[in-house]
Order: structure tokens, then C-alpha cells, then sequence
């Protein structure tokens, strides 16, 4: 019987084991969509106890411990640190089948050299050894964890009106090898159907100094904001869609402005900022198409900016946010009670991403679904769409292997299965020694042993294909691979850090 999480945990084959730790586990970390807190990295911050660096805004751990039937007071409340901990251990006898029984006790042994595991009767001693280490080991602060996982780069997710203070000073004082990367996150400007957005679109324009009245004052506000966060090292835009709009349209110049679209656009704009959710339509379907086609006209000329500043697009379908109205209500939105959704969206990206290739404005992109069913759908959609401009030095007719990227197995996804999955349908559509890589998606600094996770996943398939005969046994063609999905081919991706 195999040691719990031992050194070959995950790893069967021969040379599965040997892939992993001759090839995989030193390589650096690339965490190119996070969502770890920018202040906290400028502050270098220190954690007080075990509960606020491990609980704290972790989503993951939050649902588990609901299903479990712990009471809220010990998830998002006012309970004491320590009781909260113990109901978090409550739980995790109960995750066996669950990535986060993993996770948690490879985030024990990895950080604080803890090996028992964690339940009930071990809890305290397990809170009493960590607590100590946070408290005695100088190196135990962002930074100390940065260095301790090799963190080449982590890329945070930031508003447009973000005043970037933090991640100024992150570069200003350079207190850490770690190239810490800001990442537009224009969601907010994007929808426009939400009763918040007219307030949202002012303090927008605050962030310029200037009052947003009209369409053309927001695109050119969003540029210069674009422009703000290019100087900071951004090397990607993020976006949170659940689906892709559907505009029914595709006029305007090679910078796609201008045209019947642009002009429809500003009207919805005009409505919105009046406060009118429906974008002046009185009926509720040609509101909704009328909103549509604005985030449609959006995305457009932001895809068309990105490419002008040598950006990746990550697009991130399929996600429901909120759905409980009664717990969004007590707690307020990103506590946990998201969903994965099925909405059909196929046309709609082929014609965003054709409307931005016939202009040679596609940026490099990657395309995210919460649903596995989508990844067969993407996987032959991007294939249509690789080769081409890449924006900055385009003209050079560069061409960058596999432009356009399935990402990860992510957030509902990212469990042994869906990794496997995702792995085999990228080899079967793509090629696979081409994908840039694991990502966190995490708002906790204890999350990077999910890397470790996934190289072991990786290394495991490689593995049992050589096994079977199915690949050649070829050690210097495999750690090569390995390594650049680890690590390699995310740096080559996100070229020209700054």
C-alpha cells in the first residue's frame, strides 16, 4: 500500500515519476489569472493566524463547509478564528473524492511540514504548529511564499478604475524577484444592464478626470486606462462573460468604429447612463438584443486594443454568478455561490473572433469554459483562427505557435477529472505540447501546491501513454514537453514582461 501523498502520489508509471521530478517539480510558476490582493503584496503581508491566511475569501472551502452543514457564523461570520477552523477540519474528513482533501493537505505539508492529517482530533495541533511557524519564521510572508514556490509571475485582476497604486509601488520599490502583473478586468464597463453600471461608468471617468457622457468619452477613456496599465507591465484583459453576445452585425472601419453598429451603440449607452437597463427599448426581448449588441461593440474594440498593445485576451464563458438571491442579499456577491451554466454560444464567438481576423485585430486569446461540454466546440473553433498578426510588431508577420489557447481546466473544473479531460480533448483537437499551463484562479497565497497537482496529473498521462506504447519512450522529447507546459511555453506566451 502506497503512503498517503507520498513522493509518487498521483505518479504509477516509471516514467511518470521520472517525468515529475526530473522535469516537472522545480520548474517555475507562471500564475498568469489569480486574484490575490495587490495591497497585500505591496505590504508584504503577514498572516496572524492559520484560519485568515487558509479561510479567508476561499470560495472552495466555503461551499464544501455549507454542504457539510456548518453554520454560516463559522464560514463568512463572526466566529472566532480558531472555531472556524475547527469547522473547516470538521469538513475535510468528509472531501475524500474531492480535489480540496487533496489540496488541503498538500498546502499543510508544503507550507508547514505538517504530514498528519486533518480532522477533527488532529486540529488543534495542527492549528498550534502552523500558527507557530507563521508567527516565528521571518520568511513566512508573501515574498518568503513567492520565493518558496518559484514564482516567476502572478497576474492579478484589476478594474479599469483601479488606481494601480499598489502595484506602482510593488515596482517602485522592487522588494520582490516575483514580476507582479496587473490584468484589466473590464466587466463592470461591460454590463451595461446592471442597476450599478451609470454610477460605475462615473467613477470611471474620475479615474481620467473626465465625465463620461457619451460613448466616445468611454472608449477613449478605456484607452487610456489601457495605456495606464501597458506602463505597469498588464499583459493580459480578462473577462467574466457566462456567455458570449450575440450583435447580428459587423460594420465599422479596420479599427472597428463607425457604422449603423456604432450608432445603435451610443443610443443604448445614452439610455444607460439615463439609468434605463434596457437600453431605451420598452420591449424586454429588444432590450435585451439592444444590450447584447453593446457588449458585443465593446469586446470588439477592446480585442482590436489589445492586439495594438500585444495582449491576451482570456475570455471565461459559462460561469452563473449569485444564483441564490436570498445569500447574495445577507452576504453580497463572490461568498460562494456560483454555478456552471449551458448556454449555446458557438455563432456568436465565431463571429466576434472572424470580425477581429478579417481586420488582422485578433489578439492572442484564450478561451475559458466553466462547462466541459464547450471544450470539443472551442478546441475546433480556435484551430480556425491560429496564425496572424500579433499587434506591436505585427508588420514582421510573426507567427506564434497556437495563438489561440484552450485554457485550463478551471474553477469547477480543475479536479483530477476535468484535468484529464481537458489534457486528452487538447492532444485530440490541438497540440497539446503547445498549452501554456495550470493557473490558480485563486484568491488565497496557499494555493499554489494546485501546480504541484497538475504536473502530477500531466506526468501521470505522459506516463501510461509511453507505458502502452502509445508514445515513444523518448525521455528528451517528453521532460521538453513537460516542462513547457509547466512553465515554458506560458513565459513564451506572455512575452515581453516588463
Amino acid at each position: 500500500m502506497k503512503p498517503f501523498l507520498g513522493a509518487n502520489f498521483l505518479l504509477s508509471a516509471k516514467t511518470s515519476r521520472r517525468l515529475y521530478h526530473e522535469a516537472a517539480a522545480e520548474e517555475p510558476i507562471f500564475d498568469y489569472h489569480c486574484h490575490l490582493d495587490p495591497q497585500m503584496i505591496a505590504d508584504n503581508r503577514r498572516f496572524d493566524n492559520l484560519a485568515e491566511l487558509w479561510l479567508g475569501g476561499d470560495h472552495y472551502k466555503w461551499r464544501a463547509m455549507r454542504a457539510n452543514g456548518i453554520a454560516e457564523e463559522f464560514i463568512t461570520g463572526a466566529a472566532d478564528p480558531f472555531d472556524k477552523f475547527s469547522a473547516w477540519a470538521e469538513t475535510v474528513p468528509r472531501l475524500i473524492g474531492n480535489p480540496l482533501y487533496h489540496w488541503t493537505h498538500l498546502e499543510l505539508r508544503r507550507y508547514f511540514g505538517i504530514t498528519d492529517p486533518l480532522n477533527p482530533q488532529s486540529a488543534k495541533a495542527v492549528w498550534n504548529a502552523a500558527n507557530e511557524i507563521l508567527v516565528r519564521d521571518p520568511a513566512f510572508s508573501v515574498f518568503g511564499i513567492f520565493k518558496k514556490f518559484h514564482l516567476y509571475a502572478v497576474g492579478t485582476t484589476d478594474d479599469p478604475a483601479d488606481s494601480l497604486e499598489w502595484h506602482q509601488r510593488i515596482r517602485d520599490e522592487g522588494k520582490t524577484e516575483t514580476k507582479v502583473l496587473p490584468s484589466f478586468r473590464p466587466d463592470k464597463a461591460i454590463r451595461i444592464e446592471k442597476p450599478e453600471f451609470a454610477a460605475y461608468i462615473a467613477k470611471l471617468g474620475e479615474s481620467e478626470g473626465k465625465t463620461i457622457s457619451s460613448l466616445e468619452d468611454l472608449l477613449e477613456v478605456l484607452q487610456k486606462r489601457m495605456e495606464r496599465f501597458d506602463r505597469l507591465g498588464c499583459r493580459a484583459a480578462d473577462h467574466g462573460l457566462g456567455y458570449m453576445p450575440q450583435s447580428g452585425q459587423d460594420d465599422g472601419d479596420e479599427n472597428c468604429r463607425g457604422g449603423a453598429w456604432e450608432k445603435e451603440v451610443k443610443e443604448t449607452f445614452a439610455a444607460a447612463l439615463a439609468g434605463d437597463t434596457q437600453g431605451g427599448k420598452k420591449d424586454a426581448a429588444a432590450g435585451m438584443r439592444a444590450i447584447d449588441s453593446y457588449k458585443a461593440f465593446l469586446l470588439r474594440f477592446l480585442g482590436a486594443q489589445y492586439h495594438r498593445l500585444g495582449w491576451v485576451m482570456e475570455l471565461h464563458f459559462q460561469a452563473r454568478w449569485s444564483i441564490n438571491s436570498r445569500m447574495l442579499s445577507a452576504l453580497g456577491p463572490d461568498t460562494g455561490f456560483d454555478a456552471a451554466q449551458d448556454h449555446l454560444m458557438s455563432g456568436a464567438l465565431i463571429g466576434f473572433l472572424d470580425s477581429l481576423e478579417k481586420r488582422d485585430k485578433l489578439p492572442k486569446t484564450i478561451l475559458f469554459s466553466l462547462n466541459p461540454r464547450d471544450y470539443h466546440t472551442l478546441g475546433t473553433i480556435m484551430g480556425a483562427f491560429q496564425g496572424g498578426g500579433l499587434g506591436r510588431n505585427s508588420q514582421t508577420e510573426r507567427r506564434l505557435p497556437c495563438k489561440i489557447q484552450l485554457g485550463p481546466a478551471w474553477w469547477f473544473c480543475d479536479h483530477r477529472d476535468g484535468i484529464e479531460e481537458h489534457l486528452r480533448l487538447l492532444g485530440n483537437v490541438s497540440l497539446l505540447s503547445r498549452f501554456t499551463g495550470m493557473l490558480t484562479d485563486s484568491r488565497s497565497f496557499l494555493s499554489y501546491p494546485r501546480h504541484e497537482y497538475f504536473r502530477r496529473i500531466l506526468c501521470e498521462l505522459l506516463g501510461r501513454w509511453a507505458k502502452a506504447g502509445e508514445i515513444p519512450h523518448d525521455p528528451a522529447l517528453l521532460e521538453k514537453m513537460v516542462r513547457d507546459i509547466s512553465f515554458g511555453n506560458a513565459k513564451a506566451y506572455f512575452e515581453n514582461l516588463r
